[in-house]
């Protein structure tokens, strides 16, 4: 822990996440005590080139070599890029980006080298964040949940709410705010709902060389093809109970799916798949939530909010209704978390990752 950090009191903490949506990295800063959200700050973003895009690409389901080594320069570069003209601040969250995440298997992987940003930023950096809870049997993921909590509460909302996240992949918070600590019995339930933006944005990409389907245009053209979204609703993740998480390329085999279609029907049909993860979930809350408030690019798409609406049996709102930023949640989060690391605060727990106790995960280096 970083001596400059005392004990108590709110703590100016500036977060960084790089997602497998690979739009860009978006940073945030959060005055916290660890406990409770006291203030939000400035927020940044830096879009990824194509070429940059391209390098961390090629690294996705790679444990090591000269590719993730690549992947790694790049993203370490992007974050110097953005957060070194942004104000000082007690402490950075560094999330990095992953590349592969098997948490049964090899583990989880996210590239960036925090050490080496803190030196160059002259800031401690809290980094490293999912191998404790891997390591202690959890799914390392998702880790907004505690953060989720916090907006809940500080948004004085007074029945349980979902959060639901959709980058690459969608995950979906069920939130009880009248519980005072997340890691509390029945605070929480948090897991991956399927892939949300990342099969799309790779559609787009492989077929007209565009990042993703802006506003959902496209999709709104096309017709959803049922044969394929049920083949998709018959995989085994739906049936698992959570916790549960998915890497990125989990289910690439939805872009083989739709490769007959046009591009219209293939976008529709993929939009479908994401809004049918999410009812699949929601059958596993532990009530049904007085509405969802969605955050990450996802809710930008008017056809993928409206398929969300007519297949969930509560409001669909975007998490702007309530005052948060759908944009810099994420990093916000890791904002928050930075700090309850450094205070040795836990940051997961059996009902947000299925780690066998609340465990505090990440690495806090100085500069």
């Amino acid at each position: 822990m970083n001596r400059a950090i005392s004990k108590e009191g709110p703590v100016r903490a500036l977060g960084a996440m790089s997602g497998t949506s690979l739009d860009g990295v978006d940073a945030a800063v959060l005055v916290t005590d660890g406990h409770d959200i006291l203030a939000f700050g400035p927020t940044a973003y830096r879009s990824y080139t194509p070429q940059e895009r391209a390098v961390i690409a090629a690294g996705f389901g790679l444990w090591h070599g000269a590719a993730v080594e690549a992947a790694a320069e790049v993203v370490e570069q992007a974050h110097v890029a953005l957060l070194d003209p942004m104000e000082r601040v007690d402490l950075i969250g560094f999330h990095g980006q992953t590349l592969a995440h098997a948490p049964r298997l090899q583990g989880t992987l996210q590239v960036g080298d925090g050490a080496a940003l803190a030196r160059r930023l002259g800031c401690p950096v809290v980094w490293d964040f999912r191998s404790a809870d891997v390591e202690l049997g959890g799914e390392g993921a998702p880790l907004a949940p505690f953060f989720h909590h916090a907006c809940a509460r500080f948004a004085g909302l007074q029945a349980p709410v979902a959060f639901l996240n959709l980058g690459g992949v969608g995950n979906l918070t069920w939130v009880d705010p009248l519980v005072t600590r997340p890691q509390d019995a029945g605070a929480l339930l948090a897991f991956d709902t399927g892939p949300a933006n990342a099969p799309m944005n790779d559609l787009m990409q492989n077929r007209l060389g565009k990042p993703f389907d802006d506003g959902g245009k496209l999709a709104a053209r096309g017709a959803v093809e049922q044969g394929a979204l049920e083949l998709f609703l018959a995989e085994p993740y739906f049936a698992r109970m959570p916790p549960k998480s998915l890497d990125r390329n989990d289910f690439a085999e939805m872009v083989a799916l739709v490769g007959e279609l046009s591009d219209a029907d293939a976008a529709a049909t993929l939009t479908a798949m994401c809004a049918a993860g999410v009812a699949e979930a929601m059958q596993h809350c532990p009530a049904l939530p007085s509405k969802v408030l969605v955050t990450g690019g996802g809710r930008n798409n008017p056809v993928l909010m409206q398929m969300l609406r007519v297949s969930l049996d509560c409001p669909v709102e975007p998490v702007e209704t309530i005052g948060l930023d759908g944009d810099m949640l994420e990093a916000q989060a890791f904002a928050y978390l930075a700090v309850r690391v450094a205070r040795g605060l836990p940051t997961s727990c059996e009902t947000t990752t299925g780690v066998r106790a609340a465990v505090g995960g990440g690495v806090v280096s100085l500069p």
